[in-house]
């Protein structure tokens, strides 16, 4: 019998106001939830993989987050702000085509994404307690108190985290008053936009590339940043309207 992971063929999502994909229906919406559903873009996608490449030191296992991940690609724009994507069987590893992944989350608590989050949590630890000197080594428990106090102030305010925020949030993860030497957050270059849609049709295709829905505006540059610097946008926006108060 195929798993309900296997089930799911194609997916529609919208670009919120926050700069991220969410999704809005599935194929299988009798496994999968869409409240609050969220999916990674391409450019974020290929951000996350920088995000860990100082892991690999600490052997992290890039198969792990291949698994974490249902590839997706466009097919076609539906208007309104809404994308159609159709499942692929590529890897995001192996492949130049730009993907969507949508965080396999069927089985919250043993499935691949769940797996994925655990090990890089475990890994992050690893190497906090390897290039800082602290007086009792970190410990998991404590890395993950400390983001689940965050995640629970989220839920109680009824802010939805994207998932592409929840892996930063690990990865990038600090203890107060500590710093990491040589470590900066990234920022996704310019030259990371994508300009290749997955073929289609011609005409389709051009219409997907020059769609609003599928680009950030040159205004959007300081909403970007804070994208990628991993902050959910609503704290964010929070504290600048707390500053100007």
């Amino acid at each position: 019998m195929p798993s309900a992971t296997n089930q799911i063929e194609w997916c529609t999502v919208r670009l919120g106001e926050d700069l991220n994909w969410w999704v809005v229906e599935v194929s299988d919406d009798v496994h999968w939830d869409v409240d609050g559903l969220s999916i990674v873009d391409p450019r974020q996608f290929a951000h996350l993989t920088d995000l860990t490449e100082p892991l690999r030191e600490y052997n992290f296992d890039q198969d792990l987050m291949d698994r974490a991940f249902i590839a997706f690609k466009i097919q076609k724009d539906l208007g309104d702000g809404l994308v159609r994507l159709v499942r692929t069987k590529e890897s995001f590893f192996d492949t130049d085509e730009a993907l969507f992944g949508l965080p396999d989350v069927v089985d919250e608590v043993n499935g691949p994404y769940a797996d994925f989050l655990n090990h890089i949590t475990r890994v992050r630890v690893n190497l906090l307690n390897d290039v800082i000197d602290f007086e009792q080594n970190l410990t998991v428990d404590e890395l993950e108190e400390e983001l689940r106090e965050e995640e629970n102030n989220n839920f109680i305010e009824g802010r939805s985290v994207h998932m592409f925020n929840e892996i930063t949030n690990i990865v990038e993860y600090v203890p107060a008053g500590w710093e990491v030497d040589g470590e900066e957050k990234q920022v996704a270059s310019e030259e990371e936009e994508i300009e290749d849609f997955p073929e289609i049709d011609e005409q389709e295709a051009k219409k997907i590339s020059e769609s609003e829905n599928l680009q950030w505006d040159e205004d959007d540059d300081e909403k970007r940043e804070d994208l990628y610097e991993g902050g959910p946008p609503d704290e964010k926006q929070a504290e600048q309207e707390k500053e100007e108060a």
